[in-house]
């Protein structure tokens, strides 16, 4: 067995993609438009993954892992997403990531006080853990001190 993809299901393609891509720095590898099931698939990978879906994708395979978001053409009401885990994502700089996300909007729900971990919520509720990558960063402001803000 080995791990494929997670899929989400999103309200608004556009907010969807200005997070995931814009903001967490994700890339489209791949889309699937289907008029007769009225949804569009995106599936996006780590940059860090490239290599290895750009090959996939050559190969017209998708070993690597990859999100997919699905969007439903037609409104549907997918509730609080609190039914669905969470993402997981490795960062190189775990308050820079944070400060970028912060000054975009996005509310830290559980800031990175132990320079280790953090989470955050997409446009559509759906919980994104960060990561630091190796070994975790000395405490620093504002972080330290931030209290944790709203759900997870």
């Amino acid at each position: 067995m080995r791990y494929l993809h997670t899929m989400v299901r999103v309200r608004n393609l556009d907010q969807s993609l200005a997070f995931y891509r814009d903001l967490l720095g994700l890339e489209v590898v791949r889309r699937v438009d289907s008029e007769k099931g009225r949804f569009t698939l995106l599936y996006l990978a780590a940059p860090e993954n490239h290599d290895a879906v750009a090959a996939d994708v050559a190969a017209h395979r998708m070993e690597s892992p990859t999100l997919e978001l699905t969007w439903n053409w037609d409104d549907e009401d997918y509730g609080s997403a609190r039914n669905f885990g969470h993402l997981a994502f490795e960062v190189e700089d775990i308050y820079a990531v944070c400060a970028e996300l912060m000054a975009a909007g996005v509310t830290i729900n559980r800031p990175p006080r132990d320079g280790h971990m953090a989470f955050v919520r997409s446009p559509d509720l759906i919980s994104i853990e960060l990561l630091q990558k190796g070994e975790r960063l000395a405490p620093a402001e504002p972080w330290a001190s931030m209290p944790n803000t709203g759900a997870w």
